[in-house]
């Protein structure tokens, strides 16, 4: 066997060269040598953080700028083009930063006299113990060492799930697992919230989730309307990612009066779509179309909620022809049925965000075979240094 070069790299991190095969820690324009080892070329950097490798919240900390871009570019241009799609304009490749990451659900367990606190390493549950971190914004790594201290001084030996999500007013903090027995835990979680200026903390015991420090309502703000934020809800993972994407979707209805918005959460693409259009958001998940309709009504905020699964019950052809456009965000499965209504409806204006450029193009798929064309496509990189990838596109017909 001679040398390789690494050609890209596939969609679970591994370098792949030009005969097809496919190695663990190489990046594009690696070299692959006669015994295995990789040469590393241009692109192949020295990881900032020293977990990569054992942690599994990054993959691809080898590769520069350069070729981490390609990656995320490559991901979703493949998708299109192993559907036939053929696509009208590849917009510029948008990545986040390093230490952006606004959310993200850490591990924990009692370990001794202390614990260990972390992402979890890749295919185990074993819980890297974190002592730095490149992804997470500044606010939430700065909660790592005080949840350290909180879980070895009052939890029980049971893991804990921590989810945490920066608000408007500080950090929603959500613990999974932390049996909070007796006086002295109970006031330690209450000084933890109060010391660390938390938006809110709530446990989560089995029975739902329990608010247990809340100051002040926690909201987060989208579009500049304040929305309530239900504990443990769907937000974009980056502030930055998510005015990339915003943009595009605004860009792409422009001009339309009326637009239905599936998928739509919290309202991250209602509230930027509204005004003077007038918006129907559709949500399956209570709590987030509650959110969504309260903040509507309290502003005046022409987006009417409306509360409705659409794996189900998806909005029918002759539902959808009443609008001028549609907007949809469906989580990773995608929306198979309600695509099918969509391409059998007489809209001639699709702006489609998906987090699974898989699902994405199957879906792509079924508008093309019904008249639509891709006009648009921007790959977008929320989760940096992962295999994670996200997009917008732009259909018309």
């Amino acid at each position: 066997m001679s040398e390789e070069a690494i050609l890209r790299i596939a969609a679970k991190g591994d370098g792949v060269t030009g005969s097809g095969r496919h190695v663990a820690g190489a990046v594009t324009g690696d070299t692959i040598s006669d015994d295995g080892s990789i040469l590393p070329g241009a692109h192949h950097v020295e990881p900032p953080c020293p977990h990569f490798g054992t942690c599994g919240g990054c993959q691809l900390q080898h590769a520069d700028e350069t070729a981490l871009r390609q990656f995320v570019t490559e991901r979703v241009a493949f998708a299109a083009e192993a559907q036939d799609i053929a696509v009208g304009e590849l917009l510029p490749t948008h990545l986040s930063p390093p230490r952006t990451r606004r959310r993200a659900t850490l591990h924990a367990l009692k370990a001794g006299k202390g614990a260990v606190i972390g992402f979890r390493e890749s295919r185990s549950y074993r819980i890297v113990d974190m002592r730095e971190c490149h992804i997470l914004a500044p606010e939430l790594f700065a909660l790592v060492e005080p949840l350290r201290g909180l879980v070895a001084q009052h939890a029980s030996k049971q893991p804990i799930d921590i989810s945490l999500t920066l608000a408007d007013r500080g950090v929603d903090c959500l613990l999974k697992g932390f049996a909070a027995e007796g006086l002295a835990a109970t006031e330690a979680l209450l000084d933890f919230a109060r010391d660390h200026g938390l938006a809110r903390l709530a446990l989560y015991q089995g029975y739902g989730a329990e608010t247990v420090w809340e100051p002040e309502p926690a909201t987060i703000t989208l579009s500049g309307v304040a929305v309530g934020l239900p504990v443990d809800s769907f937000l974009q993972p980056t502030i930055d990612g998510e005015q990339v994407l915003v943009s595009d979707c605004t860009t792409f209805l422009e001009g339309a009066t009326t637009a239905a918005d599936l998928f739509a959460g919290l309202g991250t693409f209602a509230f930027a779509v509204a005004g003077p259009a007038k918006v129907l958001a559709v949500e399956a998940a209570r709590d987030a179309h509650l959110a969504c309709r309260t903040a509507a009504n309290s502003r005046g905020v022409p987006v009417h909620a409306m509360h409705r699964d659409l794996f189900r019950n998806p909005l029918t052809a002759d539902e959808i022809s009443r609008f001028e456009a549609v907007l949809l965000d469906p989580p990773r499965a995608g929306a198979r049925e309600q695509v099918a209504q969509i391409a059998a409806s007489s809209i001639s204006r699709v702006a489609y965000v998906s987090c699974n450029p898989s699902s994405w193009a199957r879906d792509a798929k079924t508008l093309v075979e019904a008249g639509f064309r891709l006009e648009k496509l921007r790959p977008v990189g929320q989760f940096r240094w992962s295999t994670h990838v996200e997009l917008t596109s732009y259909f018309t017909r």
